[in-house]
């Protein structure tokens, strides 16, 4: 099977996840700076796993880049990390519910690090279909971002039962470091 079909149903899954996480979030009751503020919690959360959602869409589109044909393996690699990310909404709208509840918190981070795992898991698979000298094999390296984020979800969820604000602060760096464009890619694939 061709590459297209598993990008193409990823791209509306990811789609479909945003418009639910959109869907969630409180319109202020009342036309006060302060009914604005309430709602603050909740848009914030939003914010945040908008760009998570983001980041994985732009890095699985690049990921993608590297693949010439799927197999079965990889189509169940692909469907494990879409389970785990559609369930960032629930995630999301609980803690922007519950902002700075450290059980919200933690499972919140469970949501981030479900996916990180399943993207890893995705590679994997990629590599294994692809070789060990594939494209994506070469662009990942030693993979330094991608090792460093579970470690830093697990302080997260951790920490969310000591101090939901670092926490969540833990949350944001990982966005944050994945923010920087991850080229390794778009390097090896102008190479070739």
């Amino acid at each position: 099977m061709g590459k297209d079909r598993l990008a193409a149903f990823s791209d509306g899954v990811i789609a479909i996840i945003i418009t639910i996480m959109v869907l969630e979030l409180k319109v202020p009751h009342g036309a006060s700076w302060s009914a604005l503020v309430g709602v603050l919690p909740n848009f914030i959360s939003y914010v945040l796993s908008f760009v998570y959602l983001a980041i994985y869409w732009s890095n699985h589109h690049h990921l993608l880049h590297t693949v010439t044909r799927v197999d079965g393996v990889i189509l169940w690699a692909n469907s494990h990390l879409l389970f785990w990310l559609s369930l960032i909404p629930a995630a999301t709208a609980w803690m922007g519910e519950n902002l700075l509840a450290p059980i919200p918190t933690a499972v919140y981070g469970v949501a981030l690090l479900m996916p990180a795992i399943a993207y890893y898991l995705l590679q994997m698979a990629i590599v294994r279909r692809q070789g060990a000298h594939s494209v994506l094999a070469n662009a990942l390296g030693n993979d330094a971002k991608g090792k460093l984020s579970p470690v830093l979800y697990i302080a997260g969820i951790a920490l969310a039962f000591v101090s939901p604000w670092l926490s969540i602060l833990i949350y944001v760096l990982v966005a944050v470091i994945w923010l920087i464009p991850d080229r390794r890619i778009e390097n090896i694939l102008r190479e070739t």
